[in-house]
């Protein structure tokens, strides 16, 4: 059984015990989280499609945990003009670990 989920604004497909790596949710580490937003719920041979989301379907799931990206380098530059900056930048995630998918 699967579940397509939307969360924060992006979809991602989950199944029971998979983990997931999310743009970081304003939650702490251990607390549990749950997503009523199914846009697809998959189970066995059956298949029930949401206008928008799946009717009394959610997905349970636990922040395990807060993660950075890799560092990416932002360089700017203007030929002969003597102009350079460099930024870096690291997004944060949300480290999610799916429970439940209660259809």
């Amino acid at each position: 059984m699967y579940a397509l989920v939307e969360i924060a604004g992006k979809q991602y497909k989950v199944e029971e015990g998979s983990k997931l790596v999310v743009d970081k949710l304003q939650l702490e580490p251990g607390a549990s989280v749950d997503f009523d937003s199914v846009l697809m719920l998959r189970k066995d041979d059956e298949v029930k499609l949401g206008s928008p989301y799946v009717d009394g379907c959610k997905v349970k799931a636990v922040v395990e945990d807060q993660i950075k990206g890799k560092k990416i380098v932002v360089f700017k530059y203007k030929r002969r003009k003597n102009y350079r900056r460099k930024r870096g930048h690291r997004q944060q995630y949300s480290v999610l670990k799916v429970e439940k998918i209660e259809a």
